[in-house]
């Protein structure tokens, strides 16, 4: 049996698949061996040698107590400290621990049988409770959101806590004009005017005014004063935390709180952005606040990390009455780490969010999807052609706005900008206003102008995008094509000017310092590029039903072209070319829409818009604004094509020193010299400075926490107590006792050699979550490689500033 030179000890055959004993044996350095005995099944070692201080009894028990993260003698090990990368492998090897511990416990008693079941069902119980509260806390948002931005146009005297829609359901008027009904009065009603004319015109549009400025200046004004985190819509961050990254307070209960209320607001102000991005990160805080419940989840962060993909799936469940499209949200745009179980939970997540939701029935009908259309008419093949156009066209808007608004970004972060968030948000409010209101499409709620793009012309239509010259004689006939009548004409002019000044004033809004989504003005913008289109062929069908593109089946006379279906597509396209979803954002559109027959354009669109986001710029909106914050993501769609090695990228660089710490040389002193000089995370610990043959690692926290800790509660440790890594201690004949840290030291650090090439290491760091890795040259340390080691070298070798990769 040889000798192992980098532990000091004799080494086990550990490859035995059975049961190894060995009785009365002999060691090399004359240590008389008792019993070794190896299990495979219990996963229990246990070596008790005779004839030296070395007495190694690694049961179950210790591991449990040591993996769970509480360490009695030390608290706080196995957290981490804000803005650092978590270590997957090592949580995760804690949390194999914990769960072999409660196994082995559960046959001592009834008491640990049932830990040991409530150990297995908490997960699911977690994520049944974070799908009824996001459900709950859904519900609320929309019934909020749709009375204060109603507030904006009038209010319902009889009761004021109801929105247009629910004060003129008791109404038994036929007809409304507008949407308003006698039971709602408009502000210059209040004011005893009649509803038409220049003054009644002039108050609404103050009126409209004041109370965008209102509530934008509040739901700024909150998040300035106590959540920070809840500006902008969270989905990049949430990328970036799932990813491994820790940012305290930015799931937090006044996060959830702040952001809740401040979206409310935000959408009631008319400004142009969306709640769907924001929920994401609402039900991302409830999850990671109901983790805490389950200390399987709320002390380990990549167990926690399980919880908060779920919760981000029953985020876009009950923002889009899409469950299935959150789950593959979930899976395709915002999770690092999606195994088969999280697979299973985010979708029981989804599932009971969405019930919860369609229960509240925020909208007062009965569909549970926000723009459910009507129409099922097959399409034409030949349509195939401009919905493949209008997803290139998509891709080219896509582009152009993330390139504007990145513009911004930017801008607002080195000018003077960024030190008035709350000006910026009341300016932007109240442009907005001023602008919105003249144009009847802008001036209505965007989820109901994206409701009237998707919808078809029937009989109850009034408004100007229906004025054919159609008469209706039977409501159950088919609808016939029939030409544009002036209000169309006038319609399109309008749309155009409402897309301009969208796309324009979302540029701005996206980003500022209020809560804001992304999903709903990306959809706008495309539900009015594909409906002018729309309407384009629907002429042309008119105008010339015989020629062989529409292959007769324009010829009957019947509408054969539905603008609606261009208006969904084009949506689908500009959404797909923001943010580059491809299976999510198709699912999320039929499941919203309730379409399934027109998922092939939907795809056709969708796929055509990735493909042009992708020849004009590189990245998605959620990956552009990562890397403006500089936050430490590793993208795994990316490929590294470079052929560097470990060797060019580890740190220190050749002939410069490594800071290391000795297994058994050191004394507390030299420790905390050491840490005092460096910044490092943790430490390579080595068999001694001249050899470099390595021990372990260890953290600097986990350093610096046992070190209180030791001279807090241990007598005699101080700054000349030697430091062991080891369990035997060197021969010294006087001295104040040593201080043992092996308990902190990680025994088993992914190294790999200097001639490792670079691809192979991002690969690594992507596929197992490394924080650091540590570099050999013939089994002798060289140097370090860690996540933003990395991290720059992307860049480096991407022709970009390596310096703006900020965190570790």
């Amino acid at each position: 049996m040889e000798k192992d030179p980098l532990r000091g000890n004799a080494s086990i055959p550990m490859s035995y698949p059975a049961t190894y004993q060995a009785v009365g044996g002999q060691l090399e350095n004359g240590q008389q061996i008792r019993t070794v005995s190896l299990s495979s099944d219990d996963d229990m070692i246990d070596i008790t040698t005779t004839g030296t201080t070395t007495e190694r009894s690694i049961h179950g028990e210790e591991l449990g107590s040591h993996f769970s993260g509480d360490s009695d003698d030390i608290p706080g090990i196995g957290q981490y400290e804000d803005f650092h990368t978590i270590d997957w492998q090592r949580d995760i090897a804690r949390d194999r621990m914990r769960h072999r511990y409660i196994i082995k416990k559960k046959q001592d008693s009834i008491c640990d049988l049932i830990k040991g079941a409530h150990d297995a069902w908490s997960g699911w119980v977690c994520v049944l409770f974070v799908g009824l509260v996001t459900g709950v806390v859904a519900g609320v948002i929309d019934i909020g959101a749709s009375w204060m931005s109603d507030l904006k146009y009038g209010i319902c005297p009889e009761a004021f806590w109801l929105n247009r829609e629910q004060c003129c359901w008791s109404s038994n008027e036929t007809t409304f004009d507008n949407g308003n009904c006698s039971q709602w009065w408009t502000w210059p009603e209040v004011f005893s005017q009649s509803r038409e004319g220049v003054g009644p015109y002039i108050i609404s549009y103050l009126f409209y005014i004041v109370w965008a400025l209102m509530f934008a200046a509040l739901s700024a004004a909150l998040v300035r004063m106590f959540a920070p985190y809840a500006c902008g819509s969270g989905i990049p961050e949430i990328k970036t935390i799932l990813s491994g990254f820790i940012i305290r307070g930015y799931l937090g209960k006044w996060t959830l709180i702040i952001k809740s209320v401040g979206i409310m607001l935000a959408v009631s102000a008319g400004l142009s952005l969306g709640k769907e991005g924001p929920m994401v990160h609402i039900a991302c805080c409830i999850g990671n606040i109901l983790s805490y419940l389950f200390p399987k989840y709320g002390r380990n962060e990549a167990k926690k990390r399980e919880i908060l993909s779920a919760a981000a799936a029953a985020g876009v469940s009950v923002a889009f009455g899409a469950p299935i499209g959150g789950v593959l949200f979930s899976l395709e745009e915002v999770s690092y780490y999606f195994p088969l179980k999280t697979l299973w939970r985010s979708f029981f997540c989804a599932l009971v969010a969405a019930f919860i939701l369609r229960s509240i029935n925020p909208f007062g009908n009965e569909h549970s999807v926000l723009f459910y259309v009507e129409y099922n008419k097959p399409w034409i093949f030949f349509e195939l052609v401009p919905f493949v156009a209008l997803g290139i066209i998509g891709g080219m808007v896509a582009t152009l706005f993330i390139k504007a608004n990145l513009y911004w970004c930017r801008y607002r972060k080195v000018s003077k900008l960024g030190q008035y968030p709350v000006t910026e948000v009341l300016v932007v409010a109240v442009v907005t206003a001023v602008i919105a209101y003249p144009n009847p499409y802008t001036r209505m709620n965007t989820s109901q102008l994206i409701f009237l793009l998707f919808s078809q012309c029937g009989v109850s239509n009034s408004d100007n995008l229906c004025d054919y010259n159609r008469n209706f004689t039977d409501v159950n006939s088919a609808i016939e094509i029939a030409a544009a009548g002036p209000g169309v004409y006038k319609a399109v002019w309008l749309l155009v000017l409402a897309l301009v000044f969208k796309l324009v004033a979302t540029i701005f809004t996206f980003g500022f310092k209020a809560p804001c989504g992304l999903f709903i003005p990306s959809l706008c913008l495309g539900a009015i590029m594909g409906r002018i289109v729309g309407i384009g062929m629907e002429q042309l069908a008119y105008n010339y039903p015989h020629i062989w593109l529409f292959s007769g089946e324009c010829s009957t006379g019947d509408d054969c072209i539905t603008p609606g279906l261009y208006a969904m597509v084009g949506a689908a396209a500009v959404l797909g070319g923001v943010t580059r979803m491809t299976v999510s954002l198709v699912v999320i559109m039929f499941e919203l829409t309730g379409g399934v027959r027109y998922i092939v354009p939907l795809m056709a669109a969708a796929m055509a818009s990735k493909w042009v986001g992708d020849a004009l710029g590189r990245q998605g909106i959620y990956d552009a604004h990562i890397e403006l914050n500089g936050y430490p993501f590793l993208d795994s769609k990316e490929e590294f094509a470079h052929t560097s090695l470990a060797a060019d990228v580890m740190q220190p660089k050749h002939n410069e020193p490594l800071s290391v710490l000795t297994q058994d040389s050191m004394t507390v002193d030299d420790v905390e010299t050491l840490l005092k000089e460096t910044e490092h995370n943790g430490f390579p610990v080595v068999v001694s400075r001249e050899s470099q043959y390595l021990v372990g690692f260890v953290l600097r926290r986990d350093l610096n926490l046992a070190i209180a800790n030791a001279k807090r509660t241990l007598e005699g440790i101080c700054g000349q107590s030697l430091v062991l890594f080891v369990n035997s201690a060197p021969p010294q004949a006087t001295g104040p006792p040593p201080l043992k840290l092996k308990k902190i030291l990680d025994m088993a650090p992914i190294t790999m050699t200097d001639q490792t090439p670079m691809e192979t290491v991002v690969d690594m760091f992507r596929k197992l979550g490394l924080r650091q890795t540590l570099v050999t040259h013939n089994g002798r340390l060289l140097g370090v490689i860690t996540k933003k080691d990395v991290l720059r070298h992307v860049k480096q070798m991407d022709n970009e500033d390596p310096n703006s990769v900020l965190f570790n």
